[in-house]
């Protein structure tokens, strides 16, 4: 079993991030997961070496985030908001059952799969005056109306989910923030920590918590990534200018802990490793696919933490963005673990 890094491994106190300021309670709750695990464990070398290979190859090169803006829209307005919280509310589940073709578009002569299929599409849509920005149409959006967004070779996967949630967003928009998402950045005075923690109550699909041996867990993987999309759609500033960037984590998805497993930095139990590499469903909730989720924020603190001792800082969203790029060339990966949900 490979050691197993704690809170108390660190003793700078500037890397050190104790429960008592960790306002969006994820930290805090994924910690609790990793001390008890019997099925993931983070190897404590590989969170070493892998920041110091980042760092060797960013003497080289500079590397910052990257914004798609081939495929977001973004006009610089209130719309843009309101459409980024539309995309985010459906970006979940894209991988295709076991042998099983996976849904794709073609989009300007490109044929893309995955997350970038599903911006690209939602911007094909503005594109063709569909009004996605919209809270009225979007809170009685119809089943043919998403069917056409998302026209492309097979059907995207959850898609009644996809339906429901945009639903959601529109008619969440219309109760309670006069249609426009900009009234939700002002409520939580332009504040990372808060406007995630607004998105989860006030929006059930965002509500990203589970139980593990009672006790509850949160990783509000869409509601943080919906905050670091704004953040990248605007360059951090005007809908985008927001402080406690520094505090939100990673994401926990299903890509990030398969880059992870790669790099060594999570070790996986033999029987659930066995499973995931044969493509066997994992239950939402389940003790496996919880720790995985867990190790994969936690290691991504860490690993936060120890670029930082290098004098090197990256925030937790830039670090979750370049693993999840070193995701899109996994072919000699071994595969990423599978489970049916709403969330990531």
């Amino acid at each position: 079993m490979a050691e197993l890094l704690q809170m108390n491994d660190f003793d700078d106190e500037e890397l050190y991030f104790p429960a008592k300021v960790d306002r969006l309670g994820v930290l805090s709750s994924v910690q609790a997961v990793v001390e008890q695990g019997e099925y993931v464990w983070i190897n404590a070398e590989r969170v070493e070496m892998l920041a110091l290979q980042w760092l060797e190859h960013d003497k080289e090169q500079h590397v910052s985030p990257t914004w798609y803006e081939r495929y977001h829209f973004c006009d610089g307005t209130e719309r843009t908001v309101n459409w980024i919280l539309a995309l985010d509310a459906m970006n979940f589940c894209f991988w295709a059952e076991k042998g099983q073709p996976r849904w794709s578009i073609d989009y300007r002569g490109e044929k893309l799969n995955g997350y970038l299929a599903e911006a690209a599409a939602l911007k094909r849509a503005v594109e063709e005056d569909i009004p996605l920005w919209d809270a009225a149409y979007l809170s009685t959006i119809s089943e043919k109306d998403v069917a056409q967004i998302f026209r492309g070779e097979h059907t995207i996967p959850l898609f009644e989910q996809r339906l429901q949630n945009l639903r959601e967003v529109g008619q969440v928009l219309l109760e309670h923030y006069d249609g426009q998402f900009i009234h939700a950045i002002e409520r939580a005075e332009r504040n990372a920590v808060e406007l995630t923690l607004l998105l989860a109550k006030d929006f059930s699909s965002f509500n990203d918590v589970v139980l593990y041996r009672n006790r509850l867990v949160r990783f509000l993987k869409r509601a943080q990534i919906c905050v670091a999309d704004l953040y990248g759609s605007f360059g951090g500033k005007s809908w985008g200018a927001f402080t406690a960037m520094d505090q939100l984590t990673i994401f926990a998805d299903y890509k990030l802990p398969q880059v992870l497993r790669h790099y060594g930095v999570l070790e996986y139990q033999p029987s659930l490793a066995r499973r995931i590499d044969a493509q066997e469903l994992l239950e939402a909730g389940t003790e496996e696919e919880v720790e995985l989720r867990a190790a994969t924020v936690w290691a991504g603190e860490l690993l936060r933490r120890e670029l930082a001792r290098y004098d090197h800082p990256m925030t937790a969203a830039e670090i979750d963005l370049r693993l999840w790029l070193l995701g899109q060339h996994s072919a000699e990966m071994r595969p990423y673990h599978r489970t049916r949900t709403i969330y990531y």
